[in-house]
């Protein structure tokens, strides 16, 4: 009897790991056609990203330089002010209560303005 029995208990630990390595290689085979279908995104986004470095290169250029006038612009325009006002006894430029606009991209487009 207890041979029948022991036999019995390998046969069901044979089933139980049998169906256990079934179960995860099912798993692991959908694990792996969704990788293959990430790796076909990936390629497509790297050969959109080469096609569009140089673009982008070109835009962060003239960023930069659009940047580095802002400055320029903002203080002619705080001269235009100026002459404009209709009321003399006003500063030179009306200043908000926060105190003067100070850009914080100058030291980052290499421009120093004159200090008053």
């Amino acid at each position: 009897m207890l041979v029948v029995l022991t036999v019995v208990e390998i046969v069901v630990l044979i089933a139980g790991l049998a169906f256990f390595l079934y179960w995860t290689g099912s798993l692991l085979a959908r694990i792996a056609g969704t990788l293959e279908a990430g790796d076909g995104l990936v390629r497509k986004i790297v050969d959109d990203a080469r096609a569009i470095g140089p673009g982008l290169d070109h835009i962060n250029g003239t960023g930069g330089r659009v940047a580095g006038a802002l400055p320029l612009l903002y203080g002619y325009a705080e001269q235009i002010i100026a002459k404009a006002s209709p009321t003399p006894e006003r500063p030179k430029v009306a200043v908000p209560a926060s105190g003067r606009r100070r850009s914080r991209i100058h030291e980052t487009v290499g421009y120093s303005p004159a200090r008053h």
